[in-house]
C-alpha cells in the first residue's frame, strides 16, 4: 500500500458526521494527495465509486453506507492567481470551510465573509453550493477540480460547467461521476459588502459598527448571528438547516400569502417563481421545540432537527418526513432535505 493512502475496516462513523449518530463503514479510505486518485482508485474501488465523507455536516445516516467510504485529508490554501485587486485561491477539499474563510479575510481577501461558520469542509461546498446571508457559493467559485471515475481522470471544470442551482450542483445530481477534490475562489480586495440580506445590519449596528464595514467586521456579524440562532453541532448533534426553502410558483405564493399575510417570501429562480422560508411554514404547524425521545427540532430554529444524545437516523428521517408531510398538508408545499440522506430514500 502506499503511503499515500490508509485502508481501515469496519469503522464507527458517530463522530464523522455532525448529527453524532451511528453508522459504520466496511471500509474506509484515507487519501493524503488527490493526485493518487487515479492509482488508488484503479486498485482499490475499480468500477464502483466510494462515498466521499467530509466534515460530515450536510448529511443523514440512516444506515450503514453500501460503498466504500472516501476521506480526502489534503488541506492546503494557496493563491493560484492574481489580477490586479482580484484574487483567485485554490483550497484542497479537505480544509475546513470556516477556516478557509477567516484565512482569505486575514490576507485582505473579500467575497466569502457571509458564509462564515458554516461547518463541513471545501469540497463539500460546490457540491451542495452552499448559501447564507444572500450569498451562494457558486457566485465565488472560479472553477472546481475533480477525479472523474469514468474516465479514471483529473478534470478542471470552470463554474458554468457546474451545473449550480439553489442549493444544487451537476456534482450532487450525478454524486457517482466526480470526486471533488479542490475549489478555486475568485475573490477581491475592495469588493463592496453584500448586506442586503435580513439581520446583517441591524447586527452590524449593534456592534456599533457603521455604513462603511469591512469584510471582517461583516463576518463577525454573521458568525454572531449564526451562532444565536443555531444550536453548535459540538453541543447538541445537527445538520444546520434540514431543509430547502421551497421554490413555488409566483401565483401559488401570492395566494399563500393573502392567507397568511406574514408569510416571508423572496424572489425565486426567477420572476416566475418565489422562494418560501420554510422555517416559518414548519414553526406554523407547530414543530419548533418538538422533541420526539432522542429526535428533536430545536427551540432556537424551525430548521434544524437535532439528535438530543442516541437518536439513530432512521428516528430523525421519521420526523423530517411527519414535518414535512404536516406542511404539505396545511400549506400544499412540498419541502425537500438539504442533506442527504444515505442507508434510505427521502
Amino acid at each position: 500500500m502506499s503511503a499515500a493512502y490508509r485502508v481501515r475496516h469496519d469503522v464507527s462513523l458517530r463522530g464523522r458526521n455532525t448529527f453524532g449518530v451511528e453508522a459504520r463503514a466496511a471500509r474506509l479510505i484515507e487519501v493524503d494527495e488527490a493526485v493518487s486518485l487515479p492509482e488508488i482508485a484503479a486498485k482499490e474501488w475499480g468500477a464502483s465509486p466510494p462515498m466521499v465523507l467530509g466534515g460530515g455536516s450536510n448529511l443523514l445516516f440512516a444506515g450503514n453506507p453500501a460503498d466504500t467510504v472516501l476521506v480526502l485529508s489534503a488541506n492546503n490554501i494557496d493563491v493560484a492567481a492574481e489580477h490586479g485587486e482580484t484574487v483567485v485561491v485554490r483550497a484542497d477539499a479537505g480544509v475546513q470551510w470556516h477556516a478557509l474563510v477567516m484565512s482569505t479575510l486575514q490576507h485582505g481577501y473579500r467575497g466569502l465573509e457571509n458564509l462564515a461558520l458554516i461547518p463541513g469542509t471545501v469540497g463539500a461546498a460546490p457540491i451542495q453550493n452552499i448559501g447564507a446571508y444572500g450569498v451562494e457559493v457558486y457566485d465565488r467559485i472560479h472553477a472546481v477540480e475533480v477525479f472523474e471515475h469514468g474516465s479514471g481522470r483529473m478534470l478542471r471544470l470552470d463554474r458554468d460547467a457546474c451545473g449550480f442551482a439553489y442549493r444544487d450542483s451537476l456534482f450532487k445530481r450525478e454524486p457517482d461521476r466526480y470526486i471533488v477534490t479542490a475549489v478555486e475562489f475568485v475573490l477581491s480586495r475592495n469588493a463592496q459588502p453584500h448586506l442586503e440580506y435580513a439581520g446583517i445590519r441591524d447586527e452590524l449596528a449593534a456592534m456599533g459598527v457603521d455604513d462603511a464595514p469591512d469584510a471582517t467586521q461583516v463576518a463577525e456579524a454573521v458568525i454572531r448571528l449564526r451562532r444565536r440562532k443555531l444550536p453548535d453541532p459540538a453541543v447538541i448533534g445537527n445538520a444546520g438547516s434540514f431543509f430547502k426553502n421551497p421554490i413555488v410558483p409566483a401565483a401559488q405564493a401570492d395566494a399563500l400569502q393573502r392567507e397568511h399575510a406574514a408569510l416571508p417570501m423572496f424572489r425565486g429562480d426567477g420572476g416566475a417563481t418565489r422562494k418560501l422560508s420554510a422555517a416559518w411554514l414548519i414553526d406554523a404547524c407547530g414543530w419548533k421545540g418538538h422533541r420526539d425521545g432522542a429526535a428533536g427540532v430545536s427551540d432556537r430554529h424551525a430548521l434544524v432537527l437535532v439528535n438530543h444524545g442516541g437518536a439513530t437516523g432512521m428516528q430523525l428521517l421519521d420526523l423530517a418526513r411527519r414535518i414535512a408531510e404536516s406542511v404539505h398538508k396545511k400549506f400544499g408545499v412540498a419541502l425537500e432535505p438539504e442533506p442527504r440522506v444515505i442507508g434510505a430514500t427521502w
